[in-house]
């Protein structure tokens, strides 16, 4: 299956089992189409981090647009003599008929707020789980990794390098567009520069090297091949032995003579500080100073930040299997939790799932969620999630206080409210147009300055504060009151 046939491929049957014999038991109920919320989302950061960056937008799209369920899905699941020959029928014709609102990708987001609301008949809207927490949850952890990864290399350029090491294609292809949203600056995946504009690039295997018959050799017959894009990996045999001075050498017979300044070395192993130091001093003292070094070999951002602290003479990274695979922490523990449902009438009635575990207590209705700006520093201060009907007045004073610790109180003034939740889709049809990808990675640059530095920490960060209205929080207390 090619590229092309794989985004075409008919996802509707990638759900989970128990999504059928449901909207098979709602139809029999005469519950398929009664209206209901369902909320996307998470409720830690990764890696004890103090935000996330939502990712996945654009699949979930083109997953809703094209999902229908074709005569061979329907031969299929008739075969399993589990589905009533009605619900057959209503999956023959089955569309997506309801809305949908989503925080834009790119978007820094926080435990507890919904990053996804689906409005939509029961039977739709249950159907469509697995395949958006599928998609949000992976390209959320991979972009959420891979912004740690920037932050820690200081404005340093940072490649994500590891499509060998991804869980699959999707985790290849897919994990690239989310690195590159958060911040990477392009990929080694040339599939992903094809289907979704991510920058590919690289530089040469060791195995380059290993088949002429000296290191030398190689290096002059790179650089003669791809004179305006040179980085010569300098580890195979010894790093400052022969690496560098065979690089040294290449650089001054073949480049030198054209004229060219732009050239580089890539370190892959040993001892980063130490060879990076050497490397530069050998490179300045033989007239390279504007070569680069570049860096690769499981690196992470801990490993990035300690590189710098020792003084690394190193100008960019190349990052792979921790990076495309999240190693650290490869769950980013999305969920998908009904919110709300509709009468007869039309009118809502908020739903809760209750828990002795109180992290696991969800908040109810039909929300949406506010980011509070300081209008002097242009910070975020926190967000708010009101119930569907409440509008913030940025003009006026607003008191705000934590779910956690409602004595913890706080009065912003001089502050703008932006609602983060947009339409995506209204009544089956889709009203938003997916922006450029290089529109959503400057957005999220962008929306990251935003964040005090004391959110930004890798270590015991500063909570953000996700805070409930007055409203939805006197909705949540009555409702867990009602279910004692």
């Amino acid at each position: 299956m090619d590229s092309t046939q794989q985004r075409e491929r008919n996802y509707t049957l990638l759900c989970d089992y128990y999504e059928l014999t449901m909207g098979n038991g709602y139809l029999e109920c005469g519950l398929a189409n009664r209206i209901t919320y369902f909320d996307v989302f998470f409720r830690r950061v990764p890696d004890g981090g103090g935000f996330a960056i939502a990712a996945g937008l654009e699949q979930v799209i083109e997953y809703i647009e094209g999902l229908h369920f074709s005569p061979e899905d329907i031969a299929f699941l008739r075969d399993k003599k589990v589905f009533s020959e009605t619900f057959l029928q209503y999956l023959a014709g089955f569309r997506f008929t309801g809305d949908l609102y989503a925080v834009p990708e790119g978007t820094p987001v926080f435990p507890g707020e919904p990053i996804l609301t689906v409005r939509a008949p029961a039977a739709e809207a249950q159907l469509i789980e697995t395949f958006l927490l599928l998609s949000l949850n992976h390209q959320s952890l991979i972009a959420t990794k891979a912004n740690r990864i920037v932050r820690a290399a200081q404005g340093r350029t940072v490649t994500e390098f590891g499509s060998r090491r991804a869980q699959g294609v999707d985790g290849a292809v897919l994990g690239a567009r989310a690195a590159y949203i958060a911040g990477c600056a392009g990929t080694a995946c040339v599939l992903s520069d094809k289907e979704y504009g991510v920058p590919a690039g690289g530089t040469m295997a060791h195995s380059w090297i290993q088949m002429f018959d000296d290191e030398y050799t190689a290096f002059k017959t790179y650089c003669a091949l791809y004179p305006e894009n040179v980085t010569l990996l300098v580890d195979t045999y010894n790093v400052l032995k022969s690496g560098v001075p065979n690089a040294i050498r290449a650089f001054r017979e073949v480049l030198r003579p054209k004229g060219i300044q732009n050239c580089a070395i890539r370190l892959d192993s040993g001892d980063m500080t130490y060879l990076s130091k050497k490397a530069r001093r050998m490179l300045d003292e033989a007239g390279f100073p504007q070569c680069k070094i570049v860096a690769s070999n499981s690196l992470d951002e801990y490993i990035i930040r300690d590189l710098i602290q020792q003084g690394a003479c190193i100008d960019s990274f190349g990052v792979g299997e921790r990076l495309i695979t999240s190693k650290s922490e490869p769950v980013f523990g999305g969920v998908y939790k009904l919110a709300a449902v509709e009468d007869a009438e039309g009118h809502i009635l908020p739903k809760i799932k209750v828990s002795e575990n109180t992290s696991k207590i969800t908040n109810p209705h039909f929300k949406k969620v506010y980011r509070l700006y300081e209008n002097d520093s242009g910070k975020a201060a926190a967000d708010l999630m009101c119930v569907y009907d409440e509008r913030v007045d940025d003009s006026q004073p607003l008191e705000i206080f934590s779910p956690e610790a409602t004595w913890k109180k706080k009065m912003l003034t001089n502050f703008t409210a932006r609602e983060l939740l947009i339409p995506v889709f209204l009544g089956g049809k889709r009203v938003y147009d997916t922006p450029p990808i290089e529109t959503v990675r400057a957005y999220c640059r962008d929306q990251v300055e935003t964040l005090w530095d004391e959110v930004k920490r890798f270590e015991n960060p500063h909570a953000y504060y996700v805070d409930l209205s007055k409203k939805l929080w006197n909705i949540k207390m009555q409702l867990l009151e009602n279910s004692k």
